[in-house]
């Protein structure tokens, strides 16, 4: 990969996080007394924490507001971005390595700023990119290009000029609709769309290590 201009995902892509994602919509409605069934789970999935906020209230009549949601839900995810999220292995190396060479950095995320940033603070790399973007900053989901382009913007690039590291299979094929040169990265808790990841990105890296 020979960019100057990168846009990583976080959780999934830099962070082994993505398990604590999968569960929290369950975790947090099971401790609200709900059991939810796994199509509801696999639709919040692709929503930003305000789009999944407002489903709950719609689909099951939680008090809300969404904020409040929002907050309690955080409240869970918090303590592991402070505690024992950890860095995908190689990671670190890697974004070094992209840095002197002399390739700007950024991360663009469905995950709140201050939780990222905390966690990426705590992982001893947040100085190696040039800002955090977040879904909530542009109002909608990694469903739609706006927050690869207002990165891409903010990096001073155009889009086939930039690189965007993802492990989520929608979002990678959203990148890639709006001219992007995409690398699909691998998780374990996507393996049943790693295949068509692969067949969709540029190029693909199933171990951050091995990328080196």
């Amino acid at each position: 990969m020979d960019k100057q201009y990168c846009i990583f995902d976080m959780d999934g892509t830099l962070t082994d996080s993505m398990h604590y994602w999968k569960d929290l919509g369950s975790d947090y409605l099971h401790s609200k007394g709900i059991s939810p069934d796994e199509r509801l789970l696999w639709m919040v999935q692709a929503m930003t924490m305000t789009q999944a906020a407002q489903h709950f209230m719609d689909s099951f009549g939680l008090p809300g507001p969404p904020e409040q949601i929002i907050a309690e839900m955080h409240a869970i995810m918090e303590a592991h971005y402070r505690e024992d999220v950890p860095l995908k292995p190689g990671v670190q190396d890697y974004l070094k390595q992209q840095r002197a060479r002399g390739a700007r950095l950024c991360v663009a995320t469905a995950t709140a700023n201050y939780l990222s940033e905390a966690c990426l603070t705590r992982l001893g790399v947040l100085d190696q990119f040039d800002f955090v973007l977040s879904c909530e900053m542009v109002g909608v989901s990694k469903e739609r290009p706006d927050l690869y382009l207002l990165a891409a913007q903010r990096l001073g690039a155009p889009p086939q000029e930039t690189a965007v590291f993802e492990d989520a299979l929608f979002a990678a094929q959203t990148a890639k609709n709006a001219g992007f040169y995409t690398v699909g990265v691998y998780d374990s808790s996507y393996v049943d769309s790693w295949p068509e990841l692969q067949a969709l990105a540029h190029e693909t890296i199933t171990d951050w290590r091995e990328a080196l």
